[in-house]
């Protein structure tokens, strides 16, 4: 069952909503106006609907402030850019239908990281240009009741329905938790971070001033470089001065510097460190993001083109380790802190069927596995191979041990070669649910057609990946509301951090062992969403503590 929500605009009281209720097919069966929205939706929460809006973000912070939660929905806003995309819906109605409010941007301009193939973080930036060429025709009104029956009918025409409706319900799922997380807020120690920023930095300093630590770092640099004046945080400026001064650098990246030798390169690393987390998690970050104990990020699901999270405010998937000590547990509770251990080599090996490289990981280190099956001498060796099978390294000890990967897991790299093969024919690759990378350039010039099939390459891991992380965080969020009724979030175990493979639950200290096999049971589940009865396992390290730092 269904139950679509649109804003009233036409009626006199203010915050009307018509609720129109659809069943399975999208056939209606009645329609109410609703005055009062968390009262209505508590009263239908027990039948179990499935609420349809156009974005969660619109409607759920209000719910929650009135102590409203609701357990499934349909994001109309991430599903269309599921469905409207995926080659699997290919000659569905959606696939052509006219652009709609609920579009963003267009993600098809993507490029490659410029600093190789293992910097993963970047490899999926989209530009914010719209595609040259795209359709400047004016969006249409949305009537959510006609968008909602235009997806039914596109994921029961596609390739493959069963995928794409999990995929949906995940994306949607995820919708829900992001505002969930942001309501409830990670516990935040703003005492604590403040003594870390004065540990690191030294004393705050007054506006427009660098601080001590800083400016003892500052005068070592430029002693370094017999007294040339330079200003460490300008990169123009920074890379003349080390030119000038002998270094032949074509940048200032910190990868590059790590490479010379040279009595600046130490201290300029150090200031570049501290400097970072001054601008990025300083005390002006502490005065706007923590408040009342919490900080309340701006998740976006979905937000990267694989559909791993990103956030538009709080940095939240950019913490530095420095400052997990400042995340600490209220009295009396704990937090429950598990990640997926080698997630994307395991997802790999499922998604191939590859038995053996499944059974490396059988016993929990998938990277001792492979030491032990003699594909690689020592477990350094099988990280740094590993990365260079799913983002196509090819120098180094990652391309010098790739023919000995090719030769003991052969389906796991005829996945991703494949994937590579199709990205550089300017062809779109697909996760294993179904979402789908954009469009390359069937005529780009060579090297860039490497770069897209780097790309496309770890596009269908990482977006797998992705999928996993977001049925745990569902199966997660599903189990603590069946096992742990009460006021949500003042009384029970709560998500209250995701990043990619890494979660955080708030609990009371009474509930944190049980808290901590949900968690289990929930990877579980997720595994089997996925891949059936294949022989994946997704082990966990998980941690009960009272602050962030004591789970590493």
């Amino acid at each position: 069952m269904y139950i679509v929500l649109a804003v009233v605009d036409d009626d006199p009281a203010e915050g009307a909503v018509d609720a129109v209720l659809l069943d399975d097919d999208g056939v209606e069966e009645g329609r109410e106006r609703v005055l009062d929205l968390p009262a209505f939706v508590a009263a239908c929460e027990p039948s179990r609907p499935r609420w349809v809006w156009d974005r969660a973000a619109a409607w759920l912070p209000a719910l929650l402030a009135a102590g409203v939660r609701v357990e499934r929905c349909h994001d109309l806003r991430l599903a269309r850019a599921i469905l409207r995309n995926s080659v699997l819906t290919r000659g569905t109605p959606i696939a052509t239908a006219p652009p709609s409010s609920l579009d963003g941007p267009d993600p098809a301009r993507v490029e490659p990281s410029p600093r190789g193939p293992l910097a993963d973080d970047g490899l999926f930036a989209l530009e914010p240009e719209p595609t040259a060429g795209a359709s400047a025709a004016p969006a249409a009104a949305l009537d959510p009741v006609a968008e909602l029956r235009l997806h039914l009918e596109s994921i029961r025409r596609s390739a493959d329905p069963a995928r794409l409706a999990l995929l949906v319900a995940a994306e949607s799922a995820g919708a829900i938790i992001a505002i969930e997380m942001a309501h409830g807020g990670l516990p935040w120690s703003a005492v604590e971070h403040d003594r870390i920023l004065r540990e690191l930095l030294g004393p705050r300093p007054a506006p427009g001033r660098r601080p001590a630590i800083l400016e003892e770092l500052h005068a070592a640099i430029e002693a370094a470089l017999d007294g040339t004046p330079v200003n460490p945080d300008s990169a123009v400026e920074l890379k003349k001065v080390l030119q000038r001064a002998g270094l032949r650098i074509e940048s200032t990246s910190s990868w590059e510097l790590r490479r010379i030798e040279h009595p600046v390169i130490e201290p300029l690393l150090d200031y570049r460190k501290r400097s970072r987390i001054l601008s990025a998690n300083g005390w002006h970050w502490l005065e706007t993001w923590v408040h009342d104990g919490r900080f309340r990020p701006v998740y976006v699901p979905g937000g990267v083109v694989t559909g791993r999270w990103a956030s538009d405010g709080g940095g939240a998937l950019q913490l530095p380790r420095q400052l997990r000590g400042a995340v600490r547990a209220d009295p009396g509770w704990r937090l429950v802190v598990a990640d997926a251990a080698q997630l994307e080599p395991r997802i790999l090996a499922a998604m191939a069927g590859d038995t053996a490289m499944l059974a490396a990981g059988a016993d929990g280190d998938l990277y001792a596995g492979l030491v032990a099956a003699g594909v690689v001498e020592h477990r350094d060796q099988a990280k740094v191979a590993m990365l260079s099978v799913m983002y196509g390294g090819t120098t180094g000890d990652g391309g010098r041990l790739l023919p000995r990967f090719a030769r003991a897991y052969p389906r796991a790299i005829a996945l991703v070669d494949e994937a590579a093969r199709a990205g550089e024919r300017g062809e779109q690759v697909r996760t294993w649910l179904g979402r789908t990378s954009p469009p390359g350039r069937r005529d780009a010039p060579a090297e860039r057609a490497r770069a897209w099939g780097r790309f496309t390459r770890n596009f269908v891991v990482q977006g797998t990946a992705a999928e996993w992380a977001l049925c745990w965080l569902g199966g997660i969020r599903g189990r603590l509301s069946a096992e742990f009724p009460g006021r949500f979030p003042a009384e029970v175990p709560h998500l209250v951090f995701f990043l990619h493979d890494e979660v955080i639950v708030h609990t009371p200290a009474e509930h944190a062992d049980a808290v901590a096999e949900v968690i289990r049971l929930a990877a579980e589940d997720a595994g089997r969403l996925l891949f059936g009865e294949r022989p994946a396992t997704f082990p966990l390290s998980v941690a009960i503590v009272e602050d962030y730092a004591a789970a590493k």
